[in-house]
Parts: C-alpha cells; structure tokens; sequence
C-alpha cells in the first residue's frame, strides 16, 4: 500500500480500491484505484502496510489517520494465513501542515522514489472504464517554499485561536504520545495478511465458529470506531480499507515431540504446531483502577477470549477459555496501595446487568463454568459474596459455579495445589469437549466455556489457566495417538507450552496493569522461587505508580481509539482538574 500527496488530498492507494482525504475539510471518500492517474502530479510519501483507522482531535476538523508504518512476523496458522503484529504506526495529520516523507517515515515505495516521483503505474484492469494505454506516468509534485510556509501559517493561525490554545497543544501531543505508545511499547495488536477486505484477514473468529458466513466478532474488533467513516460507506471499494486488528497476545510454536513406542509400535518424531491467540474486548476496556466489574450493557472489564490450539498435517484442534472482571458495579476508588473494593451498586440494580452479561455468554458459548478465584475472607470477600449471590439467584442450569480461594489453598508458595481444583473440574472439562476439524470438515465441537476470574483477572486467573489448558492439551494428544493415556507432556513440548502461556499472561497484564504478570516465574517454569517473589514486589510496586501518576492519560487515550468520548470534553475536564473523576466511569 502507498500513500500520495496531491494539492488537495492525501490518497491512499492498496490494490482495489483509493481513499481520498480531503487536506481542506478532513472529508473520506473512496474511489477506484484508477482515478489518482486524473489527479495531476502525486507525490508518493511511501508504503504503509494497513490502515487502523482516524482519530478524531478539536473541534473543526482535525484529524489523524494511524497508518501501520512497521509490522513483525508473528507465524502461520494451520490454515496457512499469515499472523502479523503492529511494531509502530505513523500520524498523517489530514487538514495540518504538508506532511512530507521524511517526516512520515514510511518505507521508500521501489517504483516512486519518496519525495522525487519522476513516474508511476497504477494496475490495468480490462473492467476500468479508463483506457490505461493512454496513461503512462505523472510528473514529479514540485512544492513551492511558499506554498508549505502558508499551510504551517494557517495551521498555527487556526490553532492560535482555540480557547486555551497552549494547554490543549500540550495535551493533545500528550494523548498523540500514548497512543503511539500503545501500538509501539505493548506488542498487542495483530492481524492476519490477505486480500485487502476479504475474510482472510479476520483474527477475530476462533477455530470453531471460522466458515464462509462468519462474520468478524464485534467485541474484538479493536478499530472498528476508528474504521466508523469507511464502514458507514457500506460499498465494495470501502471493504477493501477495513482491517480488523485485535488486541491481545499471539504466539504460534512449532516443535517435534517422540511419539511413545507402545503407540505405534516403534519410536517416531511427529511435528506439530502449538498455539495460543488471545483476544481482548474493545468493550468497557481500560486499565485496571479505572476500569472494574461491568457497564448497564453487561459488558466485563479485562475480558479477553483465549484460544489455545494443536495442530498437525491433517488436523487442527483448539479449545476456548475466557476471562472477565467479575460481572458486578465495583470499584476500588482512592490512593492506597491496594484500595478496596467497593460495591457501587445495590443487588436489585445490578441483577439486570449481569442478567445480560450471562445471557450473552450463555448464547455465544453455551454452558458456563464459572472459576471464581476472589479470596472468600478479608478485602475481597464483599466481592466473593456478591457475585456468588448474584449467581443463586440467576439459578441456571447451564452454569456450574466452582470457587477456589487462591491465596489460602496456595499460601506458602504451594501452587501445585492448584491441582485439586482441576480434579474437581475434570467432569466438566470431559463434557465440554474441544473443537477438532480435519480436511474432511468438524469431527467435535467445544460445548461450554471455562470462565475464570480473580480481582484483577491477571495473576491467580493466568495460573489457573495454564493448568486447564495443560489439562485439555494432554487429552487432546491422546485423542491423536501422540501421548499415551494417562501420559504427561513430553519435555521439548511441556517448555514450549509453559513459554507460550507465561508470555500471553505477561502481555495481558501489561495491557491492563502496566507490568508483566506476578506469579509468572510458576507458569514459566512450574516452580515458584524467591527470586520470582522479588520481581512480583518490583511489578506491584510499578503498578501502583502506573496506576496513580500514568493511567489516567492511557484510559483517556483508550477511551477516544473506542469512541467512549470527545477528544474536546476531556480537554476540558483536564483544565478544570477532573480527569481523573472523568476516568473513574
């Protein structure tokens, strides 16, 4: 993909279609590819590798396009499409000042030299109702020194005459810098490479519900309020502008495992490929102080949809576990250390919203284990207490509610203990079963979702996770003959399954907490150590700075990519001092 100057645009050109900005009003509007050879004399700035979407600044019109300026390789997956991450994104400022291409960047397009276009050829297409042969090249775009100094003129003019112009410049680059922070220092959005705007570029679906119909997963379309302009044209040529990227963590593995002899009736190496794909929601996101328990939607903080899959030459299996802050009005207001928590809303009010909320999983999952991890003594038990209420009184017959108080099962550094929870869940894990699909199509389905929480869904939540999934993997590699019944993993794989889900844990903490998750030594490694206690005290010594000096400007930031709110009222809180009230919601 390329992205061209002209006089009155910038123009965005993949292979099927063209976005033209309009430099004056911010207006979007698509067009066929052909149509920038009547443009006169582009300038091509060079080559970007998606479009995540518009960001939305003051009040007349300024805006920024996030174009992916730098991606990194991530893996295949079993069905040979391509996993990328974000690695940094560029700013083109729509109505600024002229951007340039030293000032984006972006990669030097081959066939136009950045910044000196002598020529360029645009694909010829016997549909086009342009005739090609006629169109050989363009012109170089010659910029008068002039021409550049009135656009900064205007610019600075217009912004000179904003209420509070100085403070809301300040702020504005302030909120400009955390969202590149976001893209950049996190490593959590991916997507998948394929035809602009066809289903191969959808990482939203999981295994189970990917077919020809699937449509991409609202919750996990991170940049779906940014795409809103292009996805409200609702036309072909638009289509081919609308990558959904998720926020999450992906990690694909390839390894060889010895096959037991007693299987096969002689030693073999099989290679397989390992996985683990989370998914966060795009609703009610945030960070962990500012945003707890759920919305009047029914919608979770902290929910994120993890898939961890196996697969081999014919076959692909997968299985789903979820996690979400527990599905009450709760908070923790306040500067403590570890504030806590605090029931915002009465039993009655709050039935009607997490009614919705498991309605939802109920539909979108069938049958729901909930693992609630909150400790049932001590700061956290009016939380254990409420949901638990909350649970009875929904009285479901397709919810098994399974409590396991963490930190008192698992005191002293004894998290194998965490054994005795999933003996008790094994039931469970039998009926609901896993997806496996081979070239013949599904063989089974996953029934039911495990759906685990603590207070802050990170560090006990990421434990207990890697032991279900343990769990599911080795009965998965039974069912395929590579691991004998009642067989452990074998060691090349057992590393490379705890590297996976210690890593995923680190991500997703740092998405929400700031630092990588405590207690990770134990799912690294299967141990729990000194040295990994020191380095929880470090993290939650972090977290408690992040939380009170840097999370408010990163869930104001959070808050304009989900269209939560203007850029302009939380300008204005910030000048009166009440962001961090803002922040609270």
């Amino acid at each position: 993909m390329e992205v061209f100057r002209t006089d009155e645009f910038y123009v965005l050109m993949n292979t099927e279609s063209s976005l033209w900005c309009n430099r004056r009003t911010g207006a979007i509007e698509v067009k066929p590819g052909w149509e920038l050879a009547n443009s006169g004399d582009p300038e091509c700035l060079g080559i970007f590798y998606g479009l995540v979407g518009k960001v939305d600044f003051q009040v007349d019109g300024e805006a920024r396009l996030l174009l992916i300026k730098e991606t990194d390789p991530v893996g295949a997956l079993p069905d040979g499409r391509e996993v990328v991450k974000i690695r940094s994104i560029v700013f083109l400022h729509i109505c600024g000042p002229e951007s340039t291409a030293a000032e984006l960047g972006l990669r030097p397009c081959k066939k136009h030299k950045a910044g000196n276009v002598k020529a360029f050829e645009l694909p010829q297409k016997a549909s086009l109702a342009k005739t090609w042969g006629s169109i050989k090249s363009a012109t170089s775009s010659i910029r008068t020194t002039t021409q550049h100094a009135a656009a900064i003129a205007t610019y600075q003019v217009k912004s000179g005459l904003k209420k509070d112009g100085k403070e809301r410049e300040k702020f504005e680059k302030r909120i400009l810098d955390e969202l590149s922070r976001i893209f950049t220092d996190t490593d959590s959005f991916y997507f998948c490479v394929g035809p602009p705007g066809s289903k191969q570029c959808d990482l939203t679906n999981c295994l189970q519900k990917q077919n020809p119909d699937a449509s991409i997963d609202d919750r996990f379309f991170w940049n779906k309020f940014m795409l809103k302009d292009i996805l409200e044209m609702n036309n072909d040529l638009a289509k081919a502008w609308v990558l959904p990227i998720i926020q999450g963590y992906v990690q694909i593995e390839h390894c060889n495992i010895e096959v037991d002899p007693l299987t096969f009736g002689s030693q073999q190496t099989e290679f397989i490929t390992v996985g683990i794909i989370s998914r966060r929601s795009r609703h009610r996101a945030g960070t962990r102080y500012k945003r707890r328990g759920l919305d009047e939607d029914g919608k979770c903080a902290n929910y994120v949809e993890t898939e961890q899959f196996v697969a081999t030459v014919d076959h692909q299996i997968s299985f789903v576990m979820v996690r979400g802050s527990v599905p009450l009005y709760w908070s923790q207001p306040g500067y403590k250390y570890r504030p806590p928590p605090h029931i915002d809303k009465g039993e009655a009010e709050t039935k009607l919203a997490f009614e919705k909320h498991m309605k939802e999983e109920l539909e979108l999952y069938g049958s729901i284990c909930i693992v609630n991890l909150v400790e049932q003594m001590g700061k956290e038990r009016i939380i254990w207490e409420g949901f638990t209420q909350q649970v009875i009184n929904y009285d479901s017959p397709q919810i098994t509610y399974a409590t396991f108080d963490f930190h008192e099962h698992c005191r002293g550094m004894k998290f194998e203990n965490v054994s005795y929870l999933i003996d008790r869940l094994e039931d469970v894990m039998q009926d609901m079963g896993f997806c496996w699909k081979d070239e013949q199509g599904i063989i089974c389905q996953q029934n039911g979702v495990f759906r685990v929480n603590c207070i802050d869904c990170l560090d006990r939540t990421n434990v207990v996770q890697t032991a279900i999934g343990k769990t599911v993997l080795e009965t998965q590699l039974t069912k395929l003959g590579l691991l004998a019944p009642e067989g452990s993993l074998p060691s090349s794989l057992r590393s490379t399954f705890q590297l996976l889900w210690a890593n995923n844990g680190d991500i997703i903490s740092k998405q929400y907490a700031g630092t990588n998750a405590l207690k990770g030594d134990f799912t690294r490694t299967g141990e729990r150590k000194l040295t990994g206690m020191m380095k929880d005290g470090m993290n939650s010594a972090n977290r408690y700075y992040l939380s009170r000096f840097k999370d408010v400007y990163r869930q104001a930031t959070i808050d304009i990519m989900q269209g939560m709110t203007s850029f302009v009222r939380i300008q204005d809180k910030l000048l009166v001092g009440n962001l961090e009230e803002f922040s609270m919601s």
